[in-house]
């Protein structure tokens, strides 16, 4: 079997890792089939859907670090990736995951002969480097540290201070990077696929977080006749998230939404939900929202909030309950 060139793509929460992967995508080769494994730390798969209608073959591990409970759930949606025989596999851990233990799989005796693992790529947003709730998190630092190639993204929206901040770090890390980009809206080149992967350390271990989800296998993301959403909640590595599954007979006011999470105290939230005027994804940091139709029709709206503290779920619930009307 021809080894298939594989990338890890990863970044910290907020950093654009599923826009970049879009954005890849939207340039790949027309005769090229590509595979991605979604990981989220939250349990209704927001980005899986996203990516789900963009010509690639998607797998998702929701419900927290990838790697964790023994790698099972990776080495299942590997395999069912690679007997598909794609041209490229990305992996996208989610962005509380430690890449040590993805990077110790994929070459590992078990996908030597199947697996060519090209360059890691870490996505940062600059702005980050002058937050503690980021420099000071060992995930945050080992997923620079394991980047063959770092890329600070939304330059954009970045300023000079900022982007001064993340050159200064950039310069204190040895072996150096392959390559230090700057990009906006996650565009990375698609030759930096091919850059080779050099051996790097971490300065931390990774610890398999305990979730609490993981004790027993989650139902399926099914929804009962009559029944209009589902809950999902999770923890681990110091953070809550709340998902909601939403039935595909229900819109959403798409102002009231906006609005809605404008205003809501989370370090993030990312939706894919079905308005009035069509089907739209919300990806929010830090109260700054940005928004791109999607075209999707007949789709289970998704809402996921994730954020250090266990925020007022069931008040959100009524609200967002409230900004719904029926078809």
């Amino acid at each position: 079997m021809k080894r298939i060139p594989t990338n890890i793509i990863t970044g910290f929460l907020g950093a654009g890792k599923t826009t970049a992967i879009l954005s890849l995508l939207a340039r790949k080769p027309e005769n090229e089939k590509w595979a991605i494994l979604i990981n989220e730390f939250g349990n209704v798969g927001v980005d899986g859907a996203i990516l789900d209608q963009q010509g690639a073959i998607v797998k998702e591990v929701p419900g927290g670090c990838m790697c964790c409970v023994a790698g099972l759930p990776m080495s299942v949606g590997i395999n069912a990736l690679l007997a598909q025989k794609p041209d490229r596999l990305l992996l996208e851990p989610t962005g509380l995951g430690h890449p040590k233990e993805i990077i110790n799989k994929l070459t590992s005796d078990t996908y030597r002969d199947y697996i060519d693992l090209k360059a890691t790529i870490t996505l940062v947003d600059p702005r980050q480097f002058s937050d503690s709730i980021y420099t000071d998190n060992q995930n945050f630092q080992d997923q620079i540290a394991l980047a063959d190639i770092l890329v600070a993204n939304k330059v954009d929206q970045s300023q000079p201070d900022d982007l001064r901040a993340f050159e200064q770090y950039a310069d204190t890390l040895t072996p150096a990077k392959a390559v230090l980009g700057h990009v906006e809206q996650g565009e990375l080149a698609l030759e930096w696929l091919e850059v080779e992967r050099l051996e790097r350390q971490a300065s931390h271990s990774h610890h398999h977080h305990g979730h609490e989800e993981d004790a027993a296998p989650l139902p399926g993301l099914e929804l009962a006749p009559g029944q209009q959403f589902i809950r999902r909640e999770n923890s681990g590595q110091g953070y809550r998230s709340c998902g909601w599954f939403f039935a595909t007979d229900l819109v959403f006011d798409f102002s009231k939404l906006f609005t809605l999470f404008s205003n809501l105290n989370a370090q993030r939230v990312k939706a894919v939900v079905n308005t009035e005027r069509g089907c739209f994804a919300f990806n929010v940091v830090n109260r700054v929202v940005s928004v791109n139709e999607l075209s999707l029709e007949n789709f289970e709206s998704r809402i996921e909030v994730i954020d250090k503290e266990r925020l007022p779920y069931d008040e959100l619930e009524t609200i967002l309950c409230s900004l719904t009307s029926e078809k």
